[in-house]
């Protein structure tokens, strides 16, 4: 009855969850806020200079211009707008979804200013003679062509300057938005008008008397439906209210509709790709904590989506990546857990024994895994940009469901499973062979189990391992010094252009369609793949007026709106400091996290190795020419964060062969401690990097183009992890702990009693 009733409730319970899942994920789905980059949009970075060099810009002029951009961004209609003040003097915009990129960036960065003045540029009023909101876009009773009107404070003052402008030659009133002294004139810009250009100012009018009124019409240049929507963008900006200040564009990306929609398509296609190959590994190699673990995996995703959306996140395409990533990390923490359970059940434990023993043992060895990457993600989330800190708060999120599914409700699955009974004599459903088992009456321990590696000696083939290791190193910094880094727009300046075509794309079509606009540049790549996209770089960046000629063009010539990425020198040279203080603070973080839990040699020999995984990519990233951009740091930065997983796994049982021994006296007991504690841990880490590198093939060959540098960096990591933390940081803590075996005299006491509970200090 007892077997029965545990397993109705496993059975009901996973029921229940899926029931759940099943009649909520269309809603969730739905309510997920999707990045620019998966529908579209654009995002721009504005440093809030003085409109007038006796101008002061302090905390309160930003927030001023902030809520004026925010009011302008309310005109555009976009759901989900979002303005953040950064560094006391920059505002970040980001506009995901907005249908028109062009209108919004006008709307967003032009003073809206207006001045009224005469032939010759004499400023007779400005928009502090407007009533405010009194701007309104109306129709002429006559021709019923767009006009703006516009309310004036005094009657009486209009009276004045129409009168004087009447007895003038030429009589002519000028309307302008965001005059510039020295730069514009009515005289240069009636000439273009006459030779068929829009001129820059809004209007020019004859007035032949006095007007004493307090309404004011602009008319004419509103022509057909662009004249309309310009006539309504200009009451919209006047109502808005004037910029206090000049906004420069430091930083700005944006992304079409299209290519957002195709990334999404492709990355989630490679996600369920690689999550489902886990799902396989999983059931085919551990099978029944396998099936309990792809219960548990897809309760992971279910609730780590609950809580992006209660927590308001925006979901990005490296945020994506994160979220499968993190389906790579769960299911390390069941492998960490199932290795230990098929020990226990080796050494002669029986099935109850097995899953209390493995649960107790694994859970500090999961969560020192999984705090060394919370610690790389917060740094990604403090110091990267905005992309990267979706990225940064999926890994974070998704860490602490690792904690609620993997380690807690893998435990009462399992739990009712093995409690059950039902599964006492059945070690096959463990993956143990009978003739795997010993006999507890035999004395063996987990740490004297034979295992498939017992041939190897790690610590004679670490040597010239080490030695190999250190030539690359020199290798790869001549390598570096003579060929340097590819570096994208991002770390350096100048403006990156993605084309779409539905049609094959020819260099020579995209230089003459450059060549009309004015822009001139020879790097042009067409992907040699399908010859339907390509990338343009500018060594400088593209000014807002160049943007929007280009995304006009591009669009009518390729049937796409282009991709258009633009960062200045200013903040590029930002990004690589902020890229290589990321990089010394999550190292330094790791060294004395692992040095607390563990001890100082393991702790730097552990970011040693670290050093060595993100030298050999950055070197890997150099030798092929492959682009260097700001997701490549939050790439290493994972891989800082978890490829030391493997390394903790096989300290931790380091430490256990530490605490059997006791008490060392020969150099030749600390290589047998190396070399058992990586033969005893060796499947468990490959295995545990495996599931991450399925996912991370599948988002290279099938996600989207713009993570593949992205997914290819955390590739070479990964690998690299592995073998630094076999050949590298464990021998080298080796050599670290031989050296002060022989300092001490030749004799070591491995710890010394803290507390009656039996914890210890290691030495």
């Amino acid at each position: 009855m007892k077997k029965r009733s545990r397993l109705i409730a496993l059975l009901l319970l996973t029921i229940l969850l899926f029931s759940s899942m099943g009649v909520t994920v269309k809603g969730i789905m739905e309510k997920v806020n999707l990045g620019l980059d998966l529908q579209g949009g654009f995002e721009v970075l504005y440093k809030v200079d003085k409109l007038d060099k006796n101008d002061k810009i302090d905390s309160e002029v930003v927030k001023a211009t902030s809520k004026t951009l925010e009011s302008r961004v309310n005109v555009l209609g976009v759901s989900e707008p979002k303005i953040q003040i950064e560094n006391n003097d920059r505002i970040r915009v980001q506009l995901a979804g907005v249908k028109n990129q062009n209108e919004a960036r006008e709307i967003l960065s032009t003073s809206a200013n207006l001045t009224i003045r005469d032939a010759n540029d004499k400023l007779l009023l400005s928009g502090k003679d407007l009533v405010q909101g009194g701007a309104k876009q109306a129709f002429d009773q006559n021709s019923n062509a767009p006009v703006v009107t516009l309310k004036l404070k005094s009657a009486k003052k209009f009276a004045d300057v129409t009168r004087k402008i009447s007895k003038q030659n030429p009589n002519i009133m000028v309307i302008w938005m965001d005059f510039e002294e020295g730069k514009d004139s009515y005289k240069k810009e009636a000439k273009r008008e006459q030779a068929g250009k829009e001129p820059k100012y809004v209007s020019a009018a004859g007035v032949s008397q006095e007007i004493n009124s307090q309404n004011v019409e602009i008319s004419g240049g509103f022509q057909g439906e662009e004249g309309l929507i310009r006539a309504k963008q200009i009451a919209d900006l006047l109502n808005s209210g004037s910029l206090p200040v000049k906004l420069t564009e430091v930083y700005s990306t944006s992304v079409g509709a299209q290519f957002g929609q195709d990334a999404l398509h492709d990355t989630m296609l490679a996600s369920a790709v690689g999550v489902g190959l886990i799902f396989l590994f999983m059931i085919f190699y551990y099978r029944l904590p396998g099936i309990l673990a792809v219960i548990s995996l897809s309760a992971y995703i279910w609730l780590t989506m609950i809580a992006f959306n209660m927590i308001h996140g925006v979901l990005t395409l490296p945020g994506i990546a994160a979220l499968v990533l993190g389906v790579g990390m769960a299911v390390d923490a069941n492998i960490i857990m199932y290795e230990r359970i098929k020990d226990e059940l080796k050494i002669g434990r029986s099935v109850k024994q097995a899953f209390k023993k493995g649960s107790s043992s694994s859970f500090l060895t999961i969560l020192d895994a999984n705090l060394t990457t919370v610690l790389a993600a917060l740094v990604l989330f403090f110091l990267g940009t905005s992309s990267v800190k979706g990225f940064a708060t999926m890994l974070l999120l998704g860490i602490l469901m690792i904690f609620i599914t993997q380690v807690f409700f893998t435990r009462i699955l399992l739990g009712l499973a093995v409690n059950s009974g039902f599964f006492d004599k059945k070690f096959s459903f463990f993956g143990v062979n009978s003739k795997q088992r010993h006999h507890l009456s035999e004395g063996i321990d987990v740490h004297d189990l034979k295992t498939r590696w017992d041939r190897i000696d790690f610590v004679k083939l670490a040597k010239p391992l080490l030695a190999g290791s250190l030539a690359s190193i020199i290798i790869g910094s001549i390598i570096i010094a003579l060929m340097g880094l590819n570096l994208g727009i991002d770390f350096k300046s100048g403006s990156r252009v993605d084309v779409k075509s539905d049609q094959v794309i020819k260099v020579d079509d995209v230089k003459t369609s450059l060549k009309s606009l004015d822009l001139e540049t020879d790097n042009i790549i067409v992907n040699s793949d399908t010859n339907k996209t390509a990338v343009i770089q500018f060594k400088d960046p593209l000014t807002k007026n160049q943007i929007r000629d280009l995304k006009s063009d591009f669009d009518k010539k390729f049937g796409h709106e282009p991709n258009v990425n633009t960062v200045s020198s200013e903040i590029g040279k930002e990004l690589a400091k902020n890229a290589i203080k990321s990089v010394i603070i999550a190292s330094i973080g790791i060294i004395i996290y692992v040095t607390f839990r563990f001890e100082w040699r393991m702790g730097l020999t552990s970011v040693l190795s670290l050093l060595h995984d993100a030298f050999l990519i950055i070197a890997f990233f150099s030798i092929f020419r492959f682009e260097v951009d700001v997701t490549f740091i939050a790439a290493i930065l994972t891989i800082i964060g978890y490829s030391i997983n493997d390394t903790i796994v096989t300290f931790d049982r380091v430490r256990e062969n530490l605490h059997k021994m006791k008490v060392i006296t020969r150099p030749e007991q600390i290589d047998e401690i190396v070399n058992s504690s990586i033969r005893q841990t060796l499947t468990r880490s490959i295995n545990t990097v495996l599931t991450v590198i399925i996912v991370v093939f599948a988002l290279m060959l099938l996600g989207a183009s713009s993570i593949f540098n992205f997914s290819l960096a955390l590739l070479v990591g990964l690998i690299s992890g592995v073998f630094s933390s076999i050949f590298i940081a464990v021998p080298l803590w080796g050599i670290l702990k031989k050296r002060q075996l022989k300092a001490n005299g030749g004799r070591l006491t491995v710890y010394e009693e803290k507390k009656a509970n039996d914890e210890k200090i290691y030495v």
